[in-house]
């Protein structure tokens, strides 16, 4: 039998082989693959993070946990330190970010991407029982930076800036 007659005799099987395989290649993409997951890939990176025009601190945001996760690990030349986990979930359509750090803090943020911007929302209760709202805003800037507009509400339940910061790549 000649080469040509045998690579006719098999391609029908090859096409067969690459067909089957599609959904194997498919699955192989990852669980956290989807653009809902990629949504806030614009904070990704090493950041100098600037409030009213004076280093606040360098934030580290990097996806871990095959791309499910974004981890954010923020310092201060002042001892100051947090981390945030953030993920997407899917089957509620929205983000949720865990805010740990060293002052004992604990912040859970729920939302999702509005007008280009993510916006999460949550609340912390005070030691005195108070419950306190917070929403932070994080929107990118054509030049590449990011800004994070965090807002609390005050004791009249009226909404003030917390934290008005820039980051800039480092």
């Amino acid at each position: 039998m000649s080469s040509s007659r045998t690579y006719l005799r098999f391609a029908p099987n090859l096409a067969g082989l690459a067909l089957a395989a599609l959904p194997i290649l498919a699955a192989a993409a990852g669980p956290c693959d989807s653009p809902a997951h990629r949504q806030f890939d614009f904070w990704l990176g090493e950041w100098n993070v600037h409030a009213k025009d004076k280093l606040a601190g360098v934030n580290r945001i990097e996806k871990e946990y095959g791309g499910c996760v974004l981890h954010e690990r923020y310092d201060t030349s002042r001892g100051y330190k947090g981390e945030s986990l953030n993920a997407w979930d899917p089957g509620r359509k929205m983000w949720h970010q865990t805010w740990v750090d060293n002052a004992g803090t604990l912040l859970l943020l729920e939302g999702g991407l509005k007008d280009g911007s993510m916006v999460m929302e949550g609340a912390t209760t005070g030691k005195d029982g108070r419950v306190t709202k917070h929403r932070i805003t994080w929107t990118p800037n054509a030049d590449g930076s990011v800004r994070q507009h965090w807002e609390s509400t005050d004791a009249a339940d009226k909404w003030v800036t917390a934290f008005d910061g820039r980051y800039t790549r480092k």
